[in-house]
């Protein structure tokens, strides 16, 4: 049940303009390298009986964010909408902040945005733009206090902030943030971009340029959502790491109002997102692009140059995204559907019957069927209703896990010789679960496909394996992993046969300001963004060196400060 809203929402006072300010949101509570085979895979259990994040045998995105300015909508309800489509891509916690042109209000907490948000509670949240955030934590404590949006209120100004991603250079900016008299409520990256945001606002006097300050010192992938009282922003990083698409919402029809209808502007994660709340795709927001949305209009600006490359994300078509989604002009249904007919050619065996492990491993083992001629079945069902689980006491529990979520439907499977077809294995351990229950049901052979390249190398920019020696297939050989999860046979999908399954790496990006490419470092070793030592430090394995890995330009002592002396591109520009 949600919490009593008042618990959670920013209180509010008068300033000597007339408007209000918050000034207490509630924000306290392969190739590239060698491989070392051989080595533990990491059980992921503490000591006390917890399963710790690493055990959960699947991979988890940062979050998802949605922004809508619309003066005629109920923007509260149109966030809640856009983030029940985005819901896959966090389950930790959720909330919803709107600008009424006078003051901003915040609501979140932990749990999904049905257990968050009361009907009462939406309808508290009144005004003409709003910004909302479901997250799956990968940087900072997972707790009240990471949960987003994260507020920040610096004199007169107030904005609040939604990012999907993960920062890898903010220690050292936390730290000058603090010795200059910053207020911090939680170690998450997010909050340390919303503080740098809201420093660089409050001295420039321009909320643009606070924002591109922030982007010229912040490093990783990103993708942005943020409001102040009366505009939407949207930015992403250099690279576009991080999806977020733009859609325009056609005018609202009121036949009683002697006013002109007015259109309204959505940004998301995911254009799923845009669908449920009948917008219209337009377009992505370009790398390193800064939009504002307001009752001047649209406006953009190049807030750092685009990288000559973009490198997107491949695990948004792996498995992050919604199969209805479309990225790069085509559907994520129909790119994971061409992984399962490539895997068909690069890994044929003889069997009777194929099936997938829901809900992302169905649509490539119907590619897969196709294109080897072995009938596609049903042999899983998925329990819907299943939450996820962070206390399990006993083992006997834990080793219900999977059984909780998947069940065989045996009279489909038993005698049969089986194809499974997964997205990927990250640490085996439902997969060893899964073989095995398989082979209980009575199925006659168990033969593992996955739509993706092996998951070698940790990620920095967002997804939950940022400690290598958690990954399997950096401790074992196909072969080994074969017989560690009980399957007659393993196959993994070349990463040329999955490049071949997405729009094609080299096809401009939103006009032509960048080519379009992709981040495969978690298959190959290749970082497109350099992570610092006191970053990486310590989570590559002994005999793995990764490729273009180098040092990032060192962040100094006095950077904030400098940043903010530094007058070059107002100089250029003239007013921000």
């Amino acid at each position: 049940m949600a919490s009593d809203f008042s618990d959670s929402v920013t209180r509010c006072a008068k300033r000597e303009d007339g408007g209000r300010v918050g000034v207490g949101c509630l924000d306290v509570g392969c190739a590239g390298g060698r491989r070392a085979r051989g080595r533990r895979v990491d059980t992921g259990h503490t000591s006390d009986g917890r399963v710790d994040s690493a055990a959960d045998d699947t991979l988890h995105e940062e979050c998802g964010v949605f922004g809508v300015w619309a003066p005629d909508r109920d923007v509260a309800r149109l966030a809640y909408f856009g983030l029940k489509a985005l819901q896959h891509r966090g389950q930790e916690s959720a909330g919803i902040a709107v600008g009424d042109g006078g003051t901003v209000m915040v609501r979140k907490d932990l749990g999904l945005i049905d257990q968050v948000f009361s009907d009462a509670d939406l309808s508290t949240l009144t005004g003409q733009l709003a910004v909302g955030h479901v997250r799956y934590g990968t940087a900072g404590a997972k707790s009240w206090e990471a949960a987003q949006p994260h507020l920040s209120t610096i004199n007169d100004v107030i904005i609040a902030l939604a990012h999907n991603g993960t920062l890898v250079n903010t220690d050292e900016l936390r730290r000058q943030l603090i010795d200059l008299g910053v207020p911090f409520l939680s170690n998450s990256d997010s909050e340390v971009a919303t503080k740098l945001i809201g420093y660089f606002t409050q001295r420039t006097k321009h909320l643009r340029e606070g924002i591109r300050k922030t982007m010229e010192l912040i490093r990783g992938g990103y993708a942005m959502t943020l409001i102040n009282e009366q505009a939407l922003y949207a930015f992403r990083d250099p690279y576009g790491i991080r999806p977020l698409v733009l859609g325009k919402l056609p005018a609202a029809e009121d036949g009683d109002s002697q006013e002109p209808a007015t259109e309204g502007w959505i940004v998301a994660s995911e254009t799923c997102a845009l669908d449920i709340v009948g917008a219209e795709y337009v377009r992505d927001i370009r790398p390193g692009e800064i939009l504002r949305i307001s009752a001047e209009g649209l406006v953009s600006e190049q807030g750092v140059p685009a990288a000559a490359e973009s490198a997107e994300c491949i695990f948004e078509q792996v498995y992050f995204a919604r199969p209805d989604s479309i990225m790069g002009g085509k559907s994520v249904y129909a790119c994971r559907y061409d992984m399962g007919r490539r895997l068909a050619l690069e890994a044929p065996v003889e069997a009777d019957m194929v099936i997938g492990v829901p809900d992302s491993g169905l649509p490539p083992a119907e590619g897969y069927a196709h294109e080897s001629g072995i009938p596609f079945g049903e042999g899983l069902i998925k329990n819907r209703y299943v939450a996820r689980t962070f206390i399990q006491p006993t083992q006997e529990l834990r080793a219900m896990g999977v059984r909780m979520k998947l069940n065989p439907l045996r009279d489909n499977i038993a005698g049969k010789r089986l194809v499974v077809i997964d997205d990927s294995i990250v640490r085996g351990t439902t997969m060893v679960q899964l073989v095995k229950m398989l082979r209980q049901a009575g199925a006659a052979e168990v033969h593992v496909r996955i739509n993706s390249p092996e998951v070698v190398w940790p990620c920095f920019y967002g997804i939950d394996t940022d400690v290598q020696a958690q990954l399997i297939s950096a401790n074992k050989s196909v072969e080994e992993i074969r017989a560690y999860i009980g399957a007659d046979s393993l196959a993994f999908l070349s990463v040329e046969g999955l490049l071949a399954c997405v729009p094609q790496i080299g096809e401009p990006v939103c006009g032509g300001c960048a080519e379009r490419g992709y981040c495969t470092a978690c298959f190959t070793g290749v970082y497109p963004v350099a992570i610092p030592d006191s970053f990486g430090r310590d989570k590559f394995m002994p005999g793995y060196d990764p490729l273009n890995f180098t040092t990032p330009e060192p962040v100094s002592g006095h950077c904030v400060t400098e940043k903010e002396r530094d007058r070059s591109w107002e100089t250029a520009h003239g007013e921000a």
